[in-house]
């Protein structure tokens, strides 16, 4: 008896490491040939696991969120610790084992451009996810094309979207945190002045966007900056909010 339970006693303390993922770092260049991405074309040393396909490529490349992908992984028995901190990792075409494809040239024929498009058709309302977007090449950009995957991910869409069309800012918006009629938490907050009134939005907002609320002891309409859900905030921290959003919404565009 003693010796079954230094037995299992054993096996419990062996447990963690026999359990642990195999440890695999991400490939430099993250390419496919085929259009079916596997684990092994992204990370070395993903041995048996290596087969296992991650996603589909339709265009010149897609875009992966880099979480998922650490998950993915993980259930296939794999340890990628993500060191980089990386929040996105897009794979290219690529010949098969890596360089250049047959037949391609150096340099890209002149004006084809890469933009960034929707890898399916989009409703008006969806939030723009990590999947939806993927690089094409066509003959122009248009002038607001994001140059980024990350200017558009988490964005709202303003319009029924097709698939396959180029990515513009102007299809997209921030999501709304506060609506038209939601209760409101109004905060002064400045040198250590903080006071709070309670009111009704007047009309709809961002993060970072100006919003109309109506004090609901006064009736006043005050004009407030969106910080989150129900919430809004006047004085001097509200404008640098403002003025912070509108710096990076002017830069991704």
């Amino acid at each position: 008896m003693k010796s079954l339970l230094l037995a299992a006693a054993a096996l419990l303390i062996a447990a963690p490491a026999a359990f642990a993922g195999q440890p695999v770092s991400l490939r430099q260049d993250t390419t496919d040939a085929d259009g079916v991405i596997t684990l092994g074309e992204l990370f070395d040393g993903a041995g048996s696991a290596g087969s296992v396909v991650i996603a589909r490529r339709v265009g010149p490349s897609v875009v992966l969120d880099a979480a998922q992908l650490q998950m993915t992984a993980r259930r296939a028995g794999l340890d990628w610790a993500n060191p980089q901190g990386l929040r996105r990792v897009i794979v290219r075409q690529g010949a098969e084992g890596g360089g250049q494809l047959a037949g391609a040239t150096a340099a890209a024929p002149r004006g084809n451009v890469e933009v960034l498009a929707y890898a399916r058709s989009l409703a008006a309302g969806e939030t723009v996810q990590p999947q939806d977007l993927v690089w094409i090449k066509v003959a122009s950009a248009p002038f607001d094309a994001p140059s980024d995957a990350d200017a558009m991910i988490g964005m709202t869409t303003k319009r029924p979207l097709r698939e396959g069309s180029a990515a513009s800012m102007r299809d997209v918006a921030a999501a709304q945190v506060i609506a038209k009629g939601d209760v409101v938490a109004v905060t002064y907050d400045y040198a250590g002045v903080a006071l709070t009134l309670q009111g009704k939005a007047m009309s709809a907002a961002a993060v970072g966007e100006s919003v109309s609320v109506q004090n609901t002891a006064s009736k006043k309409i005050i004009e407030a900056v969106a910080t989150g859900p129900g919430s809004a905030a006047v004085g001097p921290e509200a404008q640098a909010l403002k003025a912070r959003s509108n710096s990076v919404r002017y830069a991704a565009r």
